[in-house]
């Protein structure tokens, strides 16, 4: 099965120049989603990953059914104000100004092995802030798996010396 031809692109979405990659046709296709997420488990258990984490909010589509389907847990990595206990935070650059990413302070154990799911890699910034948040909590991030890798904005290069798997290049 070839993941991409799931992939929709949408040109000039959100601006003109843009070609948006949209995964709800794979998401709504339940023996792609399914392929996705068993692509993505073989690779977890690879690296022995014993804890997924997913930034807001499509890692949440991504990393849940490989926590589940591996028995391990799932860390959200939110938006700054959305997590109810106490949290460690990381400010990184958008394209327009700054965000706010928080995890919850008990969410990693130190030493505990950690894959970041994504749907896609495109600048690395927030992939970049979610493996700084694990850090700091003592977790060991094994890798980052994403549906999509957009190569052309050289997001590998933030998070350098990290292992990556990308499903599909655009």
């Amino acid at each position: 099965m070839n993941l991409k031809d799931y992939i929709a692109s949408i040109p000039d979405y959100p601006k003109e120049g843009v070609i948006f990659r949209d995964i709800s046709p794979l998401m709504g296709d339940g023996l792609a989603y399914q392929e996705a997420t068993r692509q993505i488990v073989s690779y977890a258990k690879e690296l022995g990953a014993e804890m997924i984490v997913g930034p807001e909010a499509r890692g949440f589509i991504i990393g849940c059914p490989v926590a589940y389907e591996l028995g391990i847990g799932f860390a959200p990595a939110r938006k700054k104000g959305k997590l109810p206990r106490e949290t460690i935070e990381v400010s990184y650059g958008l394209e327009y100004g700054e965000a706010i990413l928080a995890l919850h302070k008990d969410a990693i154990k130190p030493g505990q092995k950690v894959l970041i799911c994504d749907d896609l890699l495109a600048t690395g910034g927030t992939i970049a802030a979610t493996i700084e948040l694990i850090e700091k909590l003592g977790g060991e991030v094994v890798g980052c798996a994403f549906l999509v890798e957009l190569t052309d904005l050289n997001g590998r290069d933030k998070i350098e010396g990290y292992n990556i798997l990308a499903l599909t290049k655009f």
